[in-house]
């Protein structure tokens, strides 16, 4: 393990944001890990964990320790004649794993397919996409406590899975290091394709029976028409959560705006904060270097030169029209550095 200094963070996250890390060090094994928060504690550095960069806006330097996870590996812990329970190391990319999952016929993950970060942060973001979640395929997790240096395990009960939350979130954020995850996977696929446009691009496609590799594909293809390419555009995917309001609230505001959707849910109804920012005026609108993207208004992006301090200012001028307008307070989903 080798500690660098003064190391900027632009090519670490999906944003492309120019911060610089004091310091910064790469670990691959449980070992590695260890030696680096040891390191923290005795030059009193803060930490962070950085996998795929994928989900934070950095608005200034780091002063503390960076490390970046890149502890790798996917094996098959257990199997029965029905599911396979399979564990992946943290630092693996995420849809990479979901494809490689695909490749070996384990079904569960195919409409989580290219959303970015690794595997490690799925569990901390209960990451999801039409129509599955992360808590329906997750079994347990490792993680390393940040002080004692312990390995605890985690089953989907102690992560306090909620919609885009986890108790990494809440109670126990920044207590922990997650290490691996064990999935549970199915042998036979059970579809969901009933959520956003998966059946009208089989459709569309000539597919009536689709695979694991088609549903994937039909997933793929409405991410890539929706989203732009971290590659191409700085973005962190979708910066803000859909609200969830009260039922009562949604029927008043579909009164005055028929298109509102909204989903019921056991906590009221969610809408759609696409359409919110949308309907607000915000969709492809530019101010600088920062914008909202044309194709997806819950996207914001970074133009090339835009500062963290830009996009969280936008985010913020968003969240005050959108409250003036429907009076709904949007969250952030990305988080703040």
């Amino acid at each position: 393990m080798k500690i660098q200094e003064n190391i900027s963070l632009k090519p670490y996250t999906t944003f492309g944001i120019d911060k610089k890390a004091k310091f910064f060090t790469r670990v691959s094994t449980l070992a590695e890990l260890k030696s680096a928060l040891i390191a923290a504690k005795e030059t009193q550095s803060s930490v962070l964990i950085l996998g795929g960069g994928s989900n934070i806006l950095l608005t200034q330097d780091v002063e503390g320790l960076v490390i970046k996870l890149e502890i790798k590996g996917i094996q098959v812990v257990k199997e029965n004649e029905n599911h396979l329970w399979v564990e992946v190391g943290a630092g693996e990319m995420w849809h990479e794993f979901v494809l490689h999952s695909i490749a070996q016929n384990w079904a569960g993950l195919e409409n989580l397919s290219l959303i970015p970060g690794t595997v490690g942060a799925s569990p901390m973001q209960n990451i999801g996409a039409y129509g599955v979640e992360i808590k329906d395929v997750f079994h347990s997790l490792q993680a390393m406590h940040r002080d004692t240096l312990e390995i605890h395990s985690f089953d989907a009960e102690a992560c306090q899975f909620g919609y885009r939350e986890s108790v990494f979130k809440q109670s126990l954020k920044n207590q922990y290091v997650i290490t691996s995850v064990t999935f549970r996977l199915s042998k036979t696929p059970a579809f969901r394709l009933d959520y956003g446009a998966i059946q009208e691009v089989l459709q569309a496609n000539g597919v009536q029976h689709p695979s694991l590799r088609e549903v994937s594909d039909a997933v793929i293809q409405i991410r890539q028409s929706k989203l732009p390419d971290p590659k191409e555009i700085g973005n962190a995917g979708s910066f803000f959560k859909n609200p969830t309001i009260p039922s009562s609230q949604f029927e008043q505001l579909k009164a005055q705006h028929p298109t509102l959707p909204g989903y019921p849910s056991s906590e009221g109804v969610k809408v759609a904060a696409g359409w919110l920012i949308e309907q607000a005026g915000w969709k492809g609108k530019r101010i600088g270097e920062v914008g909202v993207h044309a194709k997806q208004a819950l996207v914001l992006v970074n133009y090339g030169n835009g500062s963290g301090e830009e996009i969280k200012s936008l985010s913020e001028q968003i969240q005050a029209s959108v409250m003036e307008k429907f009076g709904i307070q949007l969250q952030a989903e990305v988080n703040f550095i």
